[in-house]
């Protein structure tokens, strides 16, 4: 593969003015879109050696037979072009959004000479306004239910609506009290319409002098004996009430603002979109992004917010979001021409909003490895996926079942393995192990070593775990009591693959083990860390899986659940060297020992500290700070 690419455009070519610029195939096809407030600096980013581009990138730009560009005025001109043109090509290498599902909305059609209260997913009603989206349906009928006590508007459908005017009878639900509409013939279209205005005030925002005005009203009712008119007030003040404490006051009560939390990884992201009107949140709705090209964090926060407010009409007066895009200004210019007043985007980086955005990326984080999961949750995707496995890596049979090895390490200390089993398709956590590792050079050592612990138990099943050996280790949910009391059968079954977390050096040593240990029928590959790779021994050129492979996501999962065991067994073993080392220190308790590894975050950096530095430390005085340092010091 040339180095340089056939089109890269001539030096000085390229304007160093702001603008748009596409990628397109060989067929005209536009590939992928993108924005620059300098051309020239950020296109030469995409024409800098092959080698050195990111995997994913690197195929985009060698699928790509040319790239053109637009000079635009402004930076906020280039963000609109770049908007309208993702929108208009749909280009295969931007990032690809997916609602988790079609969430419902109340919707107040204002267009109507009568506005009605609905439920929707419809989200293109002329001239409605939208309020939500909401997690379920019967959390829309629910608060409708509860509004129409306080602002009886009109419910009923537009056929009973026009039945009613022409024959001068209430409509049904008018009848029931249920609808408040002209069409119930209680009040007119200008108290009507003013009646509606109310409510989406208070759905806006929440307004509380709507309670102070009602409790007024019904103290001055009360006070002249209308006890009856009195009551309608109490009635419609308990609705708004009941509303209002459906949702907990998060932020301050004048406070109106779009929050995004974000989880993301190589391939995909997750987004929880909070919608907060009058300090509580309104509605929670959930992205699912597909990644093809390598994007910050920064430029993800910065299409996200393209696409929520693309095509929005409501928009609020603050965007809070975890990282401040590049170009945040020229956004918040593009949101102000949409509503027409300034916007803010900010960072939540304290109190109440701090706390409402942890909570919302701990939801995304959630939404991300549902996401990463729900195909092999599936019996058809999980078969799929060791299908397309099984053809990607030339194997004759499907593999059911698949081992996945990883080492972790600490500097080249503390090092450790982790096993992690799936069968068909499926994790068997009972069957994950870890591995102690005493002495390795590198970690291709290391992975020759446990491989070669752990095959050799295939051919004698009656001996010990190879897990087990020197120092403690992790038997899954099973304590290691449990464990060495009894046989274990079920390790001796062969998998059909290995799979190792690295590359081609990895991929090496395990068939360097299997063939050391007679056992070449096993199939053995390696997932590369980032580009997300997939090597076969002997290999020059990786195979690259589809983005939305099944096999790819099961090999995903694989990968990053033994990554997750491996570090979970090492914290562990670290906890309890770290533990064991101070504990020996006279007149050190377990709670200052928590306060030092707190203050100085490990026992490498409190050796390298003086008695003086370790005085400091709260709880430490002179005498056990001079026996902390003496003993670590020995060691």
């Amino acid at each position: 593969m040339a180095d340089v690419l056939p089109y890269k455009p001539r030096a000085g070519e390229i304007p160093t003015d702001p603008g748009v610029y596409r990628f397109r195939d060989a067929d005209g096809r536009v590939l992928y879109v993108g924005k620059a407030k300098n051309l020239r600096q950020r296109l030469s980013n995409y024409f800098a050696p092959l080698r050195t581009l990111h995997e994913r990138t690197r195929r985009m730009v060698t699928t790509a037979a040319s790239v053109e560009w637009t000079v635009v005025p402004t930076d906020v001109d280039s963000l609109q072009l770049e908007y309208m043109w993702i929108k208009e090509f749909d280009p295969p290498f931007n990032v690809r959004y997916k609602d988790d599902k079609s969430y419902p909305f109340m919707a107040v059609t204002l267009g109507d000479e009568a506005p009605r209260v609905i439920v929707t997913r419809n989200r293109r009603i002329p001239g409605a306004r939208y309020f939500g989206p909401y997690p379920k349906v019967w959390a829309v009928h629910d608060t409708i239910d509860l509004m129409i006590k306080a602002f009886p508007i009109r419910t009923c459908s537009d056929s009973s609506y026009k039945r009613a005017m022409q024959t001068g009878r209430p409509c049904f639900p008018g009848q029931i009290g249920k609808c408040g509409g002209p069409c119930s013939m209680t009040v007119t279209i200008e108290e009507h319409r003013a009646m509606v205005d109310d409510f989406v005030a208070f759905m806006a925002g929440g307004d509380e002098r709507f309670t102070r005005e009602l409790t007024k009203r019904m103290l001055a009712a009360s006070a002249d004996m209308d006890y009856e008119a009195a009551a309608k007030y109490r009635d419609k003040l308990s609705a708004i009430e009941a509303v209002l404490g459906k949702s907990a006051l998060v932020l301050a009560p004048d406070e109106d603002a779009d929050l995004f939390g974000i989880a993301e990884d190589e391939l995909s992201a997750a987004v929880q979109h909070f919608v907060i009107r009058g300090g509580r949140v309104r509605g929670v709705r959930a992205l699912t992004i597909d990644k093809e090209i390598d994007i910050t964090g920064a430029e993800l926060v910065d299409q996200v917010l393209q696409r929520a407010y693309g095509d929005a009409q409501d928009v609020p007066r603050r965007i809070l979001v975890p990282v401040l895009p590049e170009d945040a200004a020229e956004l918040e210019e593009w949101l102000r021409e949409r509503r027409g007043r300034k916007v803010e985007i900010a960072v939540a980086q304290r109190g109440q909003r701090a706390d409402l955005m942890r909570t919302a990326t701990l939801n995304a984080q959630q939404a991300l490895i549902r996401h990463k999961t729900r195909r092999t949750s599936d019996y058809v995707a999980r078969t799929q996926a060791l299908t397309d496995l099984q053809d990607a890596l030339g194997m004759t049979d499907a593999p059911l079942r698949i081992e996945c090895f990883d080492i972790s390490h600490l500097g080249g200390t503390n090092v450790v393995a982790s096993m992690v089993v799936f069968e068909d398709g499926l994790p068997r956590k009972d069957q994950y192990r870890s591995f102690n590792i005493a002495e390795t050079t590198d970690d291709t050592d290391s992975m020759y070593q446990v491989l070669t612990r752990r095959l050799a138990y295939l051919d004698r099943p009656e001996a010990e775990d190879p897990s087990t050996g020197p120092g403690a280790q992790e038997y899954g949910s099973e304590t290691q009591e449990e464990a060495s009391g009894r046989r274990r059968p079920r390790f001796a079954y062969p998998p059909q693959l290995l799979l190792v977390d690295g590359g081609q050096p990895q991929v090496a040593a395990a068939a360097r083990a299997l063939r050391d240990s007679g056992h070449t029928e096993i199939a053995v590959c390696g997932i590369a860390k980032r580009l997300e790779e997939i090597w076969l021994p002997d290999d020059d050129f990786p195979v690259i899986l589809p983005r939305t492979s099944e096999a790819l996501y099961l090999l995903q999962r694989l990968r990053d659940e033994a990554h997750r065991f491996a570090i979970t067994h090492q914290r562990k073993r670290r906890r309890n060297d770290i533990a064991s080392v101070l504990s020996e220190v006279p007149g050190l308790g377990a709670a200052r020992i928590k306060v030092l590894l707190k203050h100085f975050g490990s026992v490498t950096a409190l050796r390298a500290a003086d008695p003086g530095e370790i005085e400091k430390v709260q709880g430490i005085g002179p005498v056990l700070a001079q026996n902390i340092h003496t003993h670590l010091s020995t060691r």
